[in-house]
């Protein structure tokens, strides 16, 4: 009864381990085919994931390396790839004889080949990538293409048809600068306080031609990538020559080597078997296998190598920053590109410099354009592509910047003239005020000269401010001079006229006697003795005087009472108290208690006549 029981249970066991073992073949072999990895999307313009390709890396365990092929559209690089791998066509990657490119965005063989290198087993991934320079495709998106190829890759094989065009130069540059800088962006993000460099993958530039006209492929390469002489200064060379500097990233990662054409009639090669190839061609492809095997290295980022799961979510990273990334295309190159972020840290320097509020002194305006030159170009530094090609745009920066502070410092003077003129007609309408007071006071214009000074000093500002100083002092000197001159001789005559005021007061208004007989002698020692026995300059200089002056400014002008202002209203309430006087105040006897009074009424007296 025992074995009956467990024969059921054997019988199921066996069952699950076949089914187990033809799901794993099925599975092996569905994965013998190539996979979408990065696609186009509608616009073709940016990039997204394919999730059917990348399920099939996520599998993978071991550390891995990608041999990329990047090119032109129609250059072959699809079977160029089957011929790397041992496919025919109709296994391998799909090749297509039409004009429109058959590969379209990134893909990826789903088998890789396990290799071992320096005794650890790497699985070696072959990455088929859309050619370049096809038909209804913006330039931006081949540019993502590329510096995608360029990122992800340890083995770049830059296949071109029969020679090397400075476009190719040009355009392999432009890829390897975009590469480098989201690398570092995204290396920036990830590990902070660290300098981790770009590690660019290892370029073999495979050249498919017949005839090199006595010159081996690597010479050629060679020859292409020399600098230009330019002894003129020409700006086109000098483009030129950074484009071959940026390559020096590259180091000695680069490799050249010559393929000839597999057989005259292109179109049906995939039909064609080997043995009925050119047979040179056979011989330069296993050389060409032999060469990729190696240059061929596990993918480094950050220090350590990456499995599926890992370069899975390095891919989707690096898309991530392409997609959000505003690059340019080729054909502007860097330089152009960065023509855009030049004018944005322009337009950021502008609006830092316009919160100086002109005008400003010398030394706070060149506070602003520190600060703003250092966002200026902080922005710059975190947007700019290509670390060769930007000390162009660095330099442009620098310049346009000297530019723009230069018309604010001729924009700063001009506001610092205008409010130093205005401050300054000003306080030169308040001198030639001061000059025409109807009661002069050295005090008034003292005060007034000292307020005029301090409110210059406050509100004039910035660098015309030097200039309007020496002005202002010369022309405070010269009301101050012309105002004494004018005061002496203003003085004298109003002390003249106060004379002959308290004499008709003294006379006629209150009638005395007293009065009358010292504004008298007032007059005739002003009019007669100092014309007679003291000049003007000995007047003005006599201790008398001085005593004068210190009266009559005591009388005209204090903190409280200001006589210029208020000389009518006084006088008009004086005049009514002369008149209350005069009307009313004899009536009551009080002109009497004042001795001596004039009296000219002799009917009235009360003395009799005597015989």
């Amino acid at each position: 009864m025992r074995r009956r029981a467990r024969a059921p249970a054997v019988l199921a066991a066996v069952l699950w381990f076949l089914a187990a073992a033809a799901a794993g073949d099925a599975d092996a072999g569905g994965l013998e085919r190539a996979f979408p990895i990065v696609e186009p999307d509608y616009g073709h313009t940016k990039l997204r994931l394919a999730k059917e390709g990348l399920e099939a890396i996520q599998r993978i365990k071991t550390p891995i390396a990608a041999v990329s092929v990047i090119g032109p559209y129609r250059s072959g690089k699809s079977f160029l790839l089957n011929q790397l791998l041992s496919l025919s066509c109709d296994k391998g990657f799909g090749v297509g004889h039409m004009r429109d490119t058959k590969t379209k965005g990134i893909w990826v063989w789903g088998t890789p080949v396990e290799v071992d290198i320096d005794g650890s087993i790497v699985s070696v991934l072959y990455l088929d990538t859309e050619g370049f320079e096809s038909v209804g495709k913006s330039n931006v998106y081949d540019d993502r293409i590329f510096a995608l190829a360029t990122v992800l890759s340890s083995v770049l094989i830059y296949n071109l048809p029969e020679t090397i065009r400075e476009a190719d130069i040009s355009r392999l540059s432009f890829a390897v600068e975009i590469a480098e800088e989201f690398y570092g962006r995204l290396v920036e993000t990830r590990v902070k306080g660290q300098d981790v460099a770009f590690e660019p993958a290892k370029l073999l530039w495979l050249i498919q031609r017949d005839f090199l006209q006595g010159k081996s492929v690597q010479q050629m390469v060679d020859e292409a990538l020399q600098r230009v002489p330019n002894n003129n200064g020409d700006k086109s060379i000098d483009e030129i020559n950074q484009i071959r500097d940026s390559l020096a990233v590259m180091g000695d990662n680069s490799t050249a080597f010559s393929l000839p054409q597999p057989h005259l009639q292109r179109t049906q090669l995939c039909d064609l078997d080997d043995k009925e190839l050119d047979p040179l061609y056979l011989k330069r492809r296993d050389q060409l296998k032999q060469i990729v095997s190696s240059m061929i290295k596990p993918k480094v980022v950050q220090g350590r190598t990456l499995n599926g799961k890992e370069f899975v979510s390095f891919l989707g990273q690096i898309v991530e920053a392409l997609n959000k990334g505003e690059i340019p295309s080729t054909g502007s190159l860097v330089e152009v590109f960065n023509k855009a972020i030049v004018e944005r840290c322009l337009k950021l320097y502008n609006e830092r410099m316009g919160r100086a509020g002109l005008p400003v002194s010398v030394d706070k305006l060149q506070q602003f354009h520190d600060l703003a030159k250092d966002e200026a170009r902080s922005l710059f530094d975190k947007q700019h592509f290509g670390k060769h090609h930007a000390a162009q745009s660095t330099s442009k920066l620098d310049e346009e910047i000297k530019k723009v502070f230069r018309n604010f410092g001729q924009a700063n003077e001009y506001q610092s003239s205008k409010l130093c003129e205005a401050r300054f007609s000003e306080c030169e309408d308040k001198m030639e005020h001061l000059q025409v007071l109807k009661l002069p006071s050295m005090a008034k214009f003292d005060a007034g000269f000292l307020l005029c000074n301090q409110s210059f000093e406050m509100d004039c500002i910035g660098p015309a401010k030097e200039s309007y100083q020496r002005r202002m002092s010369k022309m405070l000197a010269r009301s101050r001079a012309l105002f004494i001159k004018e005061y002496n001789n203003k003085l004298f005559n109003w002390l003249v006229i106060f004379s002959l005021v308290m004499v008709v007061v003294g006379r006629f208004v209150i009638k005395f006697f007293l009065l009358e007989i010292a504004a008298w002698v007032m007059f005739a020692f002003l009019e007669t003795y100092t014309r007679l026995f003291w000049s003007s300059e000995s007047l003005y200089y006599n201790p008398v005087w001085h005593v004068v002056v210190s009266t009559w400014e005591t009388i005209v002008y204090s903190p409280i009472l200001d006589l210029d202002r208020w000389a009518i209203p006084i006088l008009v309430v004086l005049s009514f108290l002369a008149i209350y006087w005069r009307c009313l105040g004899g009536r009551k006897g009080i002109a009497r208690s004042l001795l001596p009074l004039y009296n000219g009424s002799y009917r009235s007296s009360n003395r009799q006549r005597t015989d």
